[in-house]
């Protein structure tokens, strides 16, 4: 019985795949359930028939996911908005996501309240992104009046000429059309999430005070690894932490809150159990709570937390099923995030090889040094690169061939890095002055990861682009994955 919640699971995850990417309408989800049902009604009157008993449920569950996609769309598109694209349009809404710093711009992500038809305005509900200079500044929670040529976003190439789907990336979250340097202007402030609101002014004074004492780019990649803050590195300093396969750190993927999670438990591996898993917990947690505890690092951290568990108890069956069960909830809360979130994929992959894969090949480490957890790191490294690769080289198209070193060199010391850093900012509340004996030490770890980078992105071999790798390439290599920890189980198991 205990394969009943994987089937329905798989069959769930298969109905939002396939309809990721072929939409036949609501009728092709009815089918499906109800073709599902007539298998179970089988079953009721054939007796041994366990294959078509899974074959129903498998339907069954797929027709769940097809319904749960379409449900999805119901509010897709704003009927007068779409009516008006390519379009000056005035609109008035709130800023419901902090500011994202690039370069040379800024981007909104505003919750559309009200459009102007040109004689009133009229209520709408639907996100846009608004693409601005970088002054003057905006918050969260400003409503905000915004006029501009209305647009639907558009699909881009890579570097490596890999098409991004950059429309379906924007829909997972609701957003539709944007605008490209409108004209805005803020009505009011406070109308955000309160809880929210206070974590980010919080955040922006802990952002101000490391400035005071750490200069750039040093404090951009501080506030990246600490709060997740959405500063800009710059193009060419951005080029060389995914030339080197270290980008993990300061985008908000999520990816490194799992690792470091897992870091900072075997750091403190030599204290009393309860009180590693404690640490563990709690900066998880912390750091979800001072980023401002969005979607994309509240389900990352979820996921960090079930590693934890998983190591604490070492009981891998009922940390599985916790974290399908997790993506479950997730995928029914968003269905899109299986194939247009980066982040929630290299999530979940990353907490696959740190349960089922770091365990295994731990024993092959010994030659490591464990001196200041290096040999720890080194695992949950090689595990996690090991797991994230294929879909990697899907998306990207490119392979850092001094990833594994790059990691390896700079996640190490990362803890020390978040630590001094956290130190800095809170001491700077009280005094600069006092905060800068933290600051230098913070200062010299952050220069030494960005040498790092910046060595190994310059090596002419750093990284080779590759062949468009096909999907269905990716989803074998996986399936070998399964099989071959399979295989494994069974052979601990027999001896």
């Amino acid at each position: 019985m205990y394969r009943l919640p994987a089937l329905f699971l798989a069959g769930f995850a298969c109905g939002i795949l396939f309809h990721s990417f072929f939409d036949f309408g609501y009728w092709f989800a009815f089918f499906m359930l109800t073709l599902g049902t007539a298998l179970f009604v089988q079953t009721r009157l054939v007796p041994r028939s366990d294959v078509v008993f899974a074959a129903a449920l498998f339907i069954f569950s797929a027709g769940i996911g097809l319904l749960r996609y379409d449900i999805s769309n119901l509010l897709a598109y704003d009927t007068i908005l779409s009516a008006r694209i390519g379009q000056e349009m005035t609109l008035r809404g709130v800023v419901t996501e902090e500011p994202d710093e690039r370069d040379e711009s800024l981007r909104l992500t505003v919750s559309v309240r009200e459009v102007f038809d040109g004689v009133s305005w009229q209520p709408a509900e639907t996100k846009i992104l608004l693409v601005s200079s970088l002054y003057p500044s905006y918050r969260y929670g400003d409503l905000i009046g915004f006029s501009g040529r209305l647009e639907t976003p558009e699909n881009f190439q890579n570097k490596n000429g890999r098409a991004f789907d950059y429309i379906s990336y924007l829909a997972k979250d609701g957003i539709f059309y944007q605008m490209v340097f409108p004209d805005i202007r803020v009505l009011s402030a406070g109308h955000g999430n309160p809880v929210k609101l206070a974590l980010f002014d919080w955040k922006n004074a802990f952002l101000a005070r490391l400035g005071k004492v750490i200069p750039e780019p040093e404090v951009s990649l501080a506030g990246g690894l600490i709060v997740g803050a959405k500063r800009s590195l710059g193009t060419e300093l951005l080029d060389a932490f995914r030339v080197t396969g270290i980008v993990h750190i300061v985008v908000l993927s999520g990816y490194n809150v799992t690792i470091v999670a897992e870091a900072i438990m075997r750091v403190f591996s030599f204290l009393p159990r309860l009180v590693g898993i404690g640490l563990g917990i709690f900066s998880v947690i912390s750091f979800a709570v001072m980023t401002g505890a969005s979607a994309t690092i509240v389900r990352a951290s979820l996921m960090a937390l079930l590693v934890i568990l998983a190591r604490a108890t070492g009981r891998l069956y009922e940390i599985t099923v916790a974290l399908f069960a997790a993506a479950f909830i997730m995928l029914m809360h968003n269905p899109k995030i299986l194939v247009f979130d980066p982040s929630f994929q290299l999530s979940f992959l990353a907490t696959l090889g740190l349960i089922y894969l770091a365990p295994r090949i731990e024993k092959y480490f010994n030659m490591v040094p464990s001196v200041w957890g290096f040999r720890e790191f080194a695992v949950a490294t090689v595990a996690t690169q090991f797991f994230v690769l294929p879909l990697l080289l899907y998306q990207t198209g490119e392979i850092s061939l001094v990833s594994l070193p790059v990691n390896l060199l700079i996640l190490v010391f990362i803890p020390a890095t978040m630590f001094f850093g956290f130190l800095t900012g809170i001491i700077g509340f009280a005094s600069s002055f006092l905060s800068l004996p933290f600051a230098f030490v913070a200062y010299a770890l952050l220069a030494y990861q960005l040498k790092v980078v910046e060595l190994f992105a310059a090596l002419p071999f750093a990284s080779v682009a590759l062949p468009v790798v096909p999907f269905s390439l990716v989803v074998f290599w996986y399936v070998v994955y399964v099989v071959i920890i399979y295989r494994l189980d069974r052979k601990r198991i027999v001896e």
